[in-house]
């Protein structure tokens, strides 16, 4: 018989397995704990062990999480992949990012980032399309594609709805994007806003040539949420959106399993995110809420717009080049830029984070003065000159939809 006590969670000579799950914190211990004993405290919360100390026998299964590394306020916690279920993202979370967000051991406590072991990502399918969707959807070459939201963001008719639709798509845009809050209102059913937008999308792509899309919200329960996937399939659909923090990751799996069997590409909308990583001592990192969502089968989730947007931002090029990474094969995800972006911050945008991403403007857009049609013109205009090495001044001589928008808005950052 052995007892086990918080002492056996800290190792600081330990080094972690191959299939081990590595966490990295950053903690502030409470007033009375020394930072040794607050990190034992967390690998023990967060695996198999307890407050009080225990006696177990030759039957226990030791799965026990171990502290290996103190520097300074961060600390490093591996936890044996047999801790986890396979393919069980909830599960997962439960243990890493569960009860030790409580604990009175800490002040506070911050998720910063994960090592995911190969034993752990192979039990996840992945994206289906990641990045790809840039060429296998649209054939987008080397530009980033484009997208936007009508505004309001509620309120619109199914009619106007699909009309502004139309004007976007005209205008260049590749994708018509639902807002966060937008799913089966009826001043906008669902049903409806699928119909008249896709058959809007079709008369777009008669007059453009180009390939649009839709990304329509269908965020709800699980069985409604099904129900609406296969719903879009049926009109012809490429994709769906998603708000993955609010539906819920064990949602967001179910709802991937169904996407692939479809072949839809799954958008991702981090609304509630900031409720996890907004605070810089506490909670989720939007580093780990990425890597979570790649592993759950997204193919495109907003990172932020490194810096030039309305939206507070974490490090949006280190996520982006995670979610670009290697990963034991799984495919990557691409990146969407968006929070308050218009015509004039694309070249600073591109030249920041790269071409290998969407860029999603709404008032950027819907707030030209000439309107929506012309707001879509300026922002694929400021797309195209940028990505071909144009300044926006040379080209917008050529090209007044641009030129009107970098009046009105010039450079700068709202907020």
């Amino acid at each position: 018989m052995t007892g086990i006590t918080y002492e056996d969670f800290l190792d600081l000579s330990y080094d972690p397995a191959e299939t081990d799950l590595v966490c990295w914190f950053a903690i502030e211990p409470a007033a009375d704990m020394a930072m040794e004993s607050a990190a034992s405290r967390v690998a023990s919360e967060s695996s198999n062990g307890t407050w009080a100390a225990l006696t177990v026998g030759d039957d226990f299964t030791d799965l026990a999480a171990t502290a290996f590394s103190i520097d300074d306020n961060e600390i490093g916690v591996a936890y044996p992949a047999g801790l986890f279920e396979p393919g069980n993202m909830p599960q997962i979370l439960s243990c890493i990012a569960g009860n030790i967000m409580g604990m009175k051991a800490v002040e506070t406590i911050r998720l910063l980032d994960c090592e995911w072991p190969e034993s752990i990502v192979s039990t996840f399918e992945g994206p289906t399309f990641g990045t790809a969707v840039r060429e296998e959807i649209f054939d987008a070459g080397d530009r980033p594609i484009t997208a936007t939201v009508p505004k309001p963001k509620v309120g619109l008719s199914t009619k106007r709805h699909a009309e502004v639709g139309y004007e976007a798509w005209t205008g260049g845009i590749d994708l018509l994007k639902d807002d966060e809050n937008l799913t089966d209102q009826a001043f906008n059913p669902f049903e409806d806003r699928l119909t008249e937008s896709f058959a809007a999308r079709d008369r777009a792509e008669d007059e453009t040539g180009e390939t649009k899309s839709y990304l329509i919200n269908v965020t709800a329960d699980t069985n409604t949420m099904l129900e609406r996937v296969d719903a879009i399939a049926e009109q012809g659909g490429e994709y769906v959106m998603i708000d993955v923090i609010t539906t819920g990751w064990g949602a967001v799996q179910t709802v991937s399993d169904r996407c692939q069997e479809l072949g839809l590409a799954i958008h991702a909308h981090r609304a509630m995110h900031a409720a996890f990583d907004r605070l810089p001592n506490h909670g989720v990192s939007m580093r780990v809420l990425a890597q979570i969502s790649r592993l759950c089968g997204v193919d495109q989730l907003h990172t932020g717009t490194a810096d030039l947007g309305k939206l507070a931002n974490e490090d949006t090029v280190g996520i982006n080049e995670w979610l670009y990474s290697d990963l034991y094969g799984l495919n990557d995800v691409l990146p969407m830029a968006s929070g308050g972006l218009h015509p004039g911050l694309v070249p600073e945008l591109i030249d920041r984070i790269g071409t290998n991403i969407g860029i999603q403007a709404g008032g950027g857009i819907h707030g030209h003065p000439d309107g929506t049609h012309a707001g879509a013109k300026a922002l694929r205009q400021a797309v195209d000159a940028s990505v071909g090495g144009i300044g926006l001044e040379t080209y917008a001589e050529d090209h007044p939809e641009l030129g009107v928008a970098i009046d009105k808005w010039g450079t700068e950052t709202p907020r």
